[in-house]
Order: C-alpha cells, then structure tokens, then sequence
C-alpha cells in the first residue's frame, strides 16, 4: 500500500491529469482555423517523437521483440490505433463545431457503455446497482433522444469508440506509455501522407497559418502526452477506486467550458438527461466503494484468521483454510482508469 505522501503526489497527479483532459477542449478550440483532419493528423504525427522520447527517458524497450513475435497482439494494437483515431476526430469535430457539452456527456456515459461491453464480450456478470445504473444511463439517452428529436449521436459515438478502444487494450496487454509508442508508430505515416496531401493541395494551416499556428499543431503531440505521462504517475501510486472517480473530473470540466466559456444552449431536456447520467454514476460509483469496502474487510478478517492460525502453530493447510479464497474485485474495471487515452 502507498505511503500518504505517496498517495498525496498521486491525487496531484491525477487532478493534473484529469484537468488537462478536462480543458482540452481549448487546445483544440484555438486551432479552430484549421481543418479537424489536419488537427487529427498533426496529433498523430508529432505524438511519435514525443513517445519515443518518453521511453527513452524511461528506457523501455524491452517490450518491443516480444509483441513483433505476436501477431494477433500486433493486429490488435492496429485496432486500437484506428478505434482511439476515431474518437479524437470526432472530439476534435465536436469541440469546433460548438457540441463541447455533447462531448462532455460521451465521457460521462462511457463507464456505462464499458460495463455493457463486460457484460456482452468478457461475460463479466454485474451486481443489481450496476445494473440499476446502466438501466438509468440508457433511459436518459431515451430522455434526451425524444426530447430533441434526435439521438445525442456525438454523445453516443464518442463513448462507444471509447469504451471499444478500452475493450481493446484488455486483449493488448501494454503498459501506458508502451502502448501510446506503438500506437503512434501505427498512426505515423497515415498522419504523414494526410499532411504531405494537404501541403500539395494548399490547404495546410501547418504551413499558410502563420507561426502560431505551426507551434500549436506541432504542440498537440506534448498535449496529448502531458495527460498521459501525469495519468501513468497516478496510477502507480493511487488505489484504482480513487482513479475511477477522478476520471469523472475531465467530463465535468469540458462541460463547464461548454456552459461558460463556449456558451452553448443547455435547455430543460438537457438538464434532464445529463442529470440522469450523473444519477447513474452515483449509483456506480456508491456500489464500487461500498463492494470495495467490503472486499477490503474480507481481505483483513482472512489475514487476521491467518495470523491466529499461524501463532497456534497449524500447517500450511490450515493456514491456507483459514485465509479463505480470495475477495473477489469490485466488479468490471471501467473509463480511462484501466487504458491510457483520453480526448
């Protein structure tokens, strides 16, 4: 278990984390004169530098031999670079086109969808208030659907691109930074041939923008790694519990932003459905401290009935009757607090 101190540096760096996530929506927002793909394409592009520095500021290279031995793991990386490729245009398309609160509500839904997608791929079985929960998360989608007359399809894209990119990663089996090199090693030369293309056609706001605008597009691989190497130094120090309710700080910034600084409507129907999506992740996150709770008591009573074993000198067999099986998990591992890719 982390030290206080410890777990004190690693609460900074997940409000750091989460707050870059959260206030990216302005990044991308002054890039607005841009096109979203070139927006896209320079993120990709200028993200493999900053990855291939960050393992070799950590000298991870080990893991390289082994995954180009593997190709199913190498297929799926591919996948996972083409799902999580998805998701950052359509968050980049939504912020500029004025759906900054749509978005946010995408990353409210996805530990709802990723829940589901245990359910229907990993047959991972949920306890009655997750199921409560879902049921909660898909009737405010039904709420905000009739009442506009239209599904929040923004909302909808972005959480299921992510939760499958989350799905993904599961068969992957990369740490953080690893997997963020390889992905960008897969994005590179799509990201180069889209920017050489919009050069030749004179559409490049890279090279007819203006030096602002140069520094910017080059700077969204540090703001794309930033988040990540500040998420991967929270993660080693925080329980996962403390960092599945953090990650509800990045949907929650982008949508104060959507309210007050981008000033989009937020009419009574939208109220209604965004209050019912934060019902429904009360709901999760009470059950997953309440079942974390209890698997922590069980852990210690096994422990405690160990020990007592252990000091009237029983066997190893008794022993290991007296520690019990093991507490079973709060239940599936949800949202960005099991991958490393955000907005």
């Amino acid at each position: 278990m982390s030290s206080p101190s410890e777990q004190r540096t690693g609460l900074a760096f997940g409000f750091a984390a989460y707050g870059l996530w959260g206030f990216l929506p302005l990044y991308w927002h002054l890039l607005s004169a841009a096109s979203p793909t070139e927006i896209l394409a320079s993120r990709m592009a200028w993200s493999l530098p900053v990855a291939f520095l960050m393992l070799a500021a950590l000298r991870r290279w080990s893991w390289i031999r082994p995954l180009l031995r593997q190709p199913r793991r190498l297929g799926l990386v591919v996948v996972a670079a083409a799902v999580i490729s998805v998701n950052w245009y359509l968050y980049i398309w939504a912020v500029n086109a004025g759906h900054v609160l749509e978005a946010s509500l995408g990353y409210f839904i996805n530990p709802l969808v990723s829940i589901a997608f245990g359910v229907i791929f990993l047959r991972e079985r949920l306890r009655p208030l997750q199921w409560t929960a879902v049921g909660v998360g898909t009737l405010a989608v039904l709420v905000m659907a009739v009442a506009y007359g239209r599904v929040p399809w923004v909302a909808l894209a972005l959480a299921f691109s992510f939760a499958t990119y989350s799905l993904v990663k599961k068969g992957i089996k990369l740490g953080g930074v690893e997997g963020f090199g390889m992905e960008t090693v897969v994005q590179f030369l799509p990201a180069l041939a889209c920017l050489v293309l919009l050069g030749v056609r004179g559409e490049s706001g890279f090279l007819d923008g203006g030096t602002g605008q140069a520094l910017l597009l080059a700077g969204s691989g540090l703001a794309t790694a930033l988040p990540l190497i500040a998420f991967g130094a929270a993660a080693v120090r925080l329980p996962l519990s403390v960092l599945g309710m953090l990650q509800y700080l990045a949907p929650t910034f982008q949508f104060v932003l959507g309210l007050t600084v981008f000033h989009e409507a937020m009419p009574p129907e939208r109220w209604a459905g965004f209050v019912l999506v934060w019902l429904a992740l009360a709901v999760l996150t009470w059950d997953a401290l309440r079942t974390a709770r209890s698997s922590r008591a069980a852990l210690a009573a096994a422990r405690a009935s160990a020990a007592e074993a252990v000091a009237e000198g029983a066997g190893p067999e008794t022993v290991a009757e007296a520690a019990g099986p093991a507490p079973e998990p709060a239940g599936p591992t949800t949202g960005p607090a099991a991958t490393s890719a955000k907005p």
